[in-house]
């Protein structure tokens, strides 16, 4: 092995990876020093990767240590036998001697503080596994739908939904037998750039997107307008802003009291996102997208000119800070009404796999995150030259260094105010794809993350907020990965239109995994309906794919749903021939039910296919060229649902579930 190789495992870096077809690969080796050069490691010559080398052997010990319930710790960088004293989450403390290295095992999960020679080490102890739909409902077989939070319609016209809409769509929902409701990403967008609207590209995972508030919980109004077919967020979002302003104009004793004790819990972290968004929106102005735009002299969160900002502009921190506030009362009260009407489990909210590098953490905590690096894909059957997602993540040498803080408060933002998450891109646990900032995606390289600790700490905050969890476990699985995923409490998704078997033929309901939640489809597939009548392939064909493609794609997809039709006649949810391409609310009825067929523990259904829509959220590999993020429920999601031939589809549905 070559020392640059050496460096490059030492580092987490994988040399060698398979690709979806199961072909070796191996990383060349100028890609593997860009990306180890991105990580602090010198690699451009045989003495810099002697001195890396030399560094990462030399490292300070870890003060951060993770185990299961009924596990000992080994520790690292201790006295054999040394005494000790163990500080336990609750104030205990009890005094010891280390049984060589060893940490006797502890039967309280939390994070607790070991006191050695001078050190306060953190050990994290885990539940064996995270929190269950058996530990709500044990036996049942739940379902519930997904949404889009802005596409919805409330009572009250609207030019794009929010968390009060999302509380109308929960309570309907849970009239007609829902017990959870997967929504889309909340986190905190760029409140003053309207055309930054997707939610997979977020400020900040650690806040919510103010435009998702509820004005009418701090006494303010929204204006009434029904809206077309599709968000025009560069009218709607400032409109919003000016409604989150006049309603924080308007704020009366009571609310200014609990901004003020929301501040307090929040702390340092929301000062520094007010602050940002303030700055952003300031800078934003002269052409600013970004932090690295601004000044130099804003750059550091600390420096005296962002202080001198944040006193010349306490006005618009304060509103900001107020928003914020809004925006999590809004996102519990939507919680609360989904609880309260019946629902076991509530709102599922979405954790995206990473965040903007021209954001608010990525300004207010760089320590945390990968730099001069994107997270992406490598080339495969749906992107062959690769993916560069344009986002950054937690870097692994960040999260040991800083015990793992940012990781945990990331977790506890996502779940704090909803049932369970939804964790985008689980496979980022165990590996992410990073590739250097102006290199080609095929240049990348894997490195490897904790899985294991990560997956610990995410069963502690799962039960301490009562909190299923989801891992949307789909692409080039590493091998080895759904049953540690599995083992873990974690739920796969499985997906319909991937649930085939070698001949290609569509698993039979019974066959399904029963440790995942069985879904008619995602916002990046087709619907039901639009599958059916190749919707997908008529916009590949109209952004560009080469006709033959789309004629090729046609034929094939003809194959795809004579097996389709040939699964459902076989569960016995179809009779006669199959329907023509425009009347698919028969193949959205047994796409539903076929689902509902499964022993998964939940099944997840798109309101797009509740309602047998033709149009998907989201068409991967576009950005403006499709209306992504953009699209509308038809009506109110309570008179859409009454509908006759959608309130039979979801009473099937009831009916597989509870069979």
């Amino acid at each position: 092995m070559s020392k640059l190789h050496e460096l490059a495992k030492v580092a987490g870096v994988q040399i060698d990876w398979e690709n979806a077809n199961s072909e070796p690969q191996r990383v060349a080796d100028d890609d593997l020093r860009a990306v180890l050069r991105a990580l602090g490691h010198e690699a451009d010559s045989e003495a810099g990767v002697a001195r890396s080398l030399t560094a990462m052997q030399i490292r300070e010990p870890v003060d951060f240590f993770t185990t299961a319930i009924g596990t000992s710790v080994e520790l690292d960088g201790v006295q054999a036998g040394a005494e000790a004293e163990l500080e336990l989450e609750d104030g205990t403390t009890t005094s010891l001697v280390l049984n060589g290295t060893k940490l006797p095992a502890i039967d309280m999960p939390g994070y607790h503080r070991l006191h050695i020679a001078g050190r306060t080490i953190t050990i994290a102890v885990a539940p064996l596994r995270c929190f269950g739909i058996a530990d709500i409902t044990p036996g049942e077989r739940l379902w519930g739908p997904a949404v889009q939070v802005p596409s919805l319609r409330g009572d009250a016209p609207s030019a794009f939904g929010d968390f009060g809409t999302l509380g109308e769509a929960a309570r309907a929902f849970a009239g007609h037998g829902a017990d959870a409701m997967a929504i889309s990403p909340t986190h905190a967008l760029f409140p003053a750039d309207p055309s930054r609207f997707s939610p997979y590209a977020p400020s900040s995972r650690l806040f919510h997107n103010i435009l998702f508030a509820d004005p009418a919980l701090a006494g303010g109004a929204s204006a009434a307008e029904r809206g077309g077919e599709l968000i025009d967020w560069k009218s709607a979002a400032p409109r919003r802003l000016t409604e989150l302003r006049a309603a924080f104009e308007s704020r009366d004793d009571d609310v200014k009291s609990k901004v003020a004790a929301y501040r307090s819990e929040r702390g340092k972290e929301l000062e520094r996102h007010a602050v940002f968004d303030a700055l952003h929106a300031h800078f934003f102005e002269s052409g600013a997208r970004g932090w690295h735009d601004w000044p130099r002299a804003y750059h550091d969160p600390d420096s005296a000119a962002v202080a001198s900002f944040a006193r010349d502009h306490a006005d618009a921190v304060d509103f900001y800070a107020f928003a914020q506030w809004l925006a999590e009362a809004s996102l519990e009260a939507a919680q609360g009404a989904a609880c309260d009407a019946g629902m076991a489990i509530g709102l599922i909210s979405d954790l995206a796999v990473g965040m903007d590098g021209g954001g608010s953490h990525a300004w207010s905590r760089p320590g945390d995150l990968l730099t001069g690096l994107s997270i992406g894909a490598p080339p495969d059957p749906l992107g062959p030259q690769g993916q560069d997602w344009g986002i950054t993540g937690f870097a692994p040498d960040a999260l040991r260094r800083t015990s793992f803080a940012g990781f945990i408060d990331t977790l506890r933002a996502a779940i704090r105010s909803t049932g369970g998450i939804r964790i985008d891109h689980v496979l980022g646990l165990r590996r992410l794809w990073v590739v250097p900032h102006g290199a080609k995606s095929a240049q990348g390289a894997y490195v490897t993350m904790p899985l294991t600790d990560m997956l610990r700490i995410i069963a502690i905050e799962s039960h301490r907020a009562r909190a299923i969890v989801i891992g949307e476990d789909l692409g080039t699985v590493p091998e080895g990965l759904r049953p540690q995923l599995s083992g873990a409490g974690l739920m796969g998704m499985r997906v319909l239109w991937f649930e085939r078997d070698k001949r290609g033929a569509f698993r039979k309901p019974r066959n399904w995994d029963d440790d995942a939640i069985a879904m008619t489809g995602t916002h990046d597939t087709p619907t039901a309906a639009g599958w059916w009548c190749g919707r997908d392939i008529d916009w590949r064909e109209k952004l560009g794919q080469p006709k033959e493609d789309a004629d090729e794609a046609r034929k094939e997809r003809a194959t795809e749903k004579t097996r389709l039709w040939q699964a459902f006649d076989a569960a016995a949810l179809v009779e006669g021939s199959p329907p023509p391409p425009d009347r698919a609310g028969p193949i959205a009825d047994a796409a539903l039910a076929y689902v509902g067929m499964t022993p998964c523990p939940l099944a997840i259904v798109p309101i797009e296919d509740v309602a047998a829509l033709v149009e998907q959220p989201n068409l991967p590999g576009t950005t403006d060229e499709h209306p992504n993020w953009r699209r509308r429920m038809p009506e109110a999601t309570g008179s859409l649902i009454e509908q006759p031939d959608i309130a039979a589809r979801i009473a099937r549905l009831n009916k597989e579930r509870r069979t």
